[in-house]
């Protein structure tokens, strides 16, 4: 019988990792000085080459030992029963980041996106057919 292992999708990691930190697609990209669609296919890759893996580290303010060892679990449990080592007390702090409402966003700014690029493909078929007219 086999058991399923969890992915270990270092690009959905940089994916995450970028998001928890309010980081844009196109900001990161800019960092690293790539296009915006390179951000996409490289959060899309399923491994990444180790020198590359430490430039998005860098650019995100973590290391590559973080984006390898990133787990969502972690994060909850991190903020979830955060250690106040100035006092020694534990503070069980509740979370108000709504994980569906970030989802619904993204959502929204995706299709705002696609449908100005629609828009801007139709101006340029728009605009071929009256060139074409023209001769």
């Amino acid at each position: 019988m086999e058991t399923a292992t969890k992915s270990n999708h270092i690009g959905r990691k940089i994916s995450r990792i970028r998001e928890l930190r309010g980081m844009k697609q196109e900001a990161l990209a800019a960092e690293l000085g790539i296009s915006q669609q390179s951000v996409s296919h490289l959060e899309q890759s399923e491994t990444i080459e180790d020198e590359k893996l430490e430039q998005v580290a860098k650019a995100l303010g973590v290391t590559k030992e973080a984006i390898e060892n990133f787990s969502e679990e972690a994060v909850f449990n991190y903020f979830s029963n955060f250690y106040d080592n100035s006092t020694g007390q534990v503070y069980n702090n509740h979370c108000i980041f709504n994980p569906l409402e970030e989802l619904k966003k993204s959502y929204e700014e995706s299709k705002k996106l696609y449908e100005r690029l629609v828009e801007a493909e139709k101006e340029k078929v728009k605009y071929l057919e009256e060139l074409l007219k023209k001769r």
